[in-house]
């Protein structure tokens, strides 16, 4: 057919090479000194080395998966003593600094910040310091809430199996060989529908995105007017997970091709990006759809939004604008922070325009913004586009 879309290659003034790399695996264990006890052995963990400082300080060691690596220094590991026992515990990064405030969770599932009063940045910000109180049961400590691979799926099924109109699928594997999984969201036929695109966890750490992602889809499936209308009238195409190799080896940035995805959405030399944007491409050609908006959940320092620069006109330009504006007029107190860039490197945005025209925001969240205003904002911002989308 004439109107066949193919997968593209592109050229960018500013690439990186995204051919494969050596990564350096976490020895998994269970270090025991002096009957405290520290395990990084769970999927999404990271902790590379247990030793004893004196007798009241311990020191956890947290290295890269390889280098040259972004400045995201992730850890995850569970402590615990034969008696209660009141520790220091220092984070050691031997080639980083220290970025995530730690979390604490009694069950691996709930989490909170630790209070400032037992936490501290040391000298020129390669160790932070934390102190704990341990016994007998596990206390998880981690950079940001573990959401490995286990737990995403978990959550894309029950959607699925909560709503007739959530599809969950398995469309192919990672490097390793785990689920590369999809949501599919739409009413009726998904024949001729325009289509609205979403990612998330390219990087491993990126938790807080993940976690706007999560209820920005829920705020599309809820059981109201708009959602019902905006479902009915386009498809959405979900991949929540676009990393799960390096999500589950507790991985700082990379896959384990030991490369930054986000960086490879030009030549697809990473099994990920290449299994996505073939499945994105091969899903609108088999039902006529038209890709119009791609949007891709991050974390970074701060709430902010990546968009195309206003020399790039997609097929619904000006949505952005409009958009990103809906948003803070909708939330008291909150200016969004919009930076359209160029085309410079081969990341989704880019791909998401150039491949199909469509309109494209990198979504970022602040690793350390609270988790309820994470909540709140991606509700109102998934409100904000069925608003604009629905009139078109």
């Amino acid at each position: 057919s004439c109107n066949t879309i193919k997968l593209k290659n592109f050229v960018y003034p500013d690439p990186t090479d995204t051919s494969t790399r050596p990564i350096q695996y976490q020895e998994k264990n269970t270090y025991t000194i002096n009957s405290v006890s520290a395990d990084n052995q769970f999927d999404g963990a990271r902790l590379n080395n247990f030793e004893l400082l004196n007798d009241s300080t311990y020191i956890a060691t947290i290295l890269p998966e390889n280098q040259p690596i972004n400045s995201s220094p992730y850890y995850a590991f569970t402590l615990q003593s034969e008696t209660p026992k009141d520790i220091y515990l220092q984070l050691n990064y031997p080639t980083n600094k220290h970025r995530y405030w730690p979390k604490l969770s009694n069950d691996g599932a709930h989490w909170k910040p630790i209070d400032s009063t037992y936490f501290e940045i040391l000298g020129d910000s390669s160790t932070a310091q934390l102190k704990l109180s341990l016994n007998k049961n596990k206390l998880w400590v981690a950079a940001q809430e573990v959401n490995n691979s286990t737990k995403v799926t978990n959550w894309t099924k029950a959607l699925s199996e909560k709503y007739n109109n959530v599809y969950f699928k398995v469309i192919g594997k990672s490097t390793l060989g785990r689920d590369l999984i999809a949501l599919d969201i739409y009413n009726n036929s998904p024949k001729k529908k325009d289509v609205i695109v979403i990612l998330s966890r390219q990087h491993p750490p990126e938790v807080s995105g993940y976690m706007a992602m999560q209820s920005f889809v829920s705020e599309l499936l809820k059981n109201n007017r708009l959602s019902k209308d905006f479902v009915n009238k386009y498809r959405i195409l979900v991949f929540p997970l676009m990393n799960p190799d390096g999500v589950d080896l507790g991985h700082w940035r990379h896959n384990a091709g030991g490369v930054d995805l986000n960086r490879d959405w030009a030549y697809y030399k990473q099994k990920e990006p290449r299994t996505v944007a073939n499945f994105i491409v091969n899903t609108v050609n088999k039902f006529k759809n038209k890709v119009v908006l791609g949007l891709d959940f991050h974390s970074t320092q701060r709430d902010l939004y990546y968009s195309l620069s206003d020399d790039n006109h997609s097929v619904i330009y000006p949505f952005k604008d409009y958009w990103i504006q809906g948003i803070g007029d909708a939330l008291p107190n909150y200016s969004p922070h919009d930076y359209p860039e160029p085309f410079n490197q081969p990341i989704t945005k880019g791909w998401f325009f150039k491949q199909f025209r469509a309109d494209s925001v990198t979504y970022e969240i602040g690793d350390e913004t609270p988790r309820d205003f994470i909540k709140l904002k991606a509700e109102v911002a998934a409100r904000e586009m069925m608003k604009l989308l629905i009139l078109r």
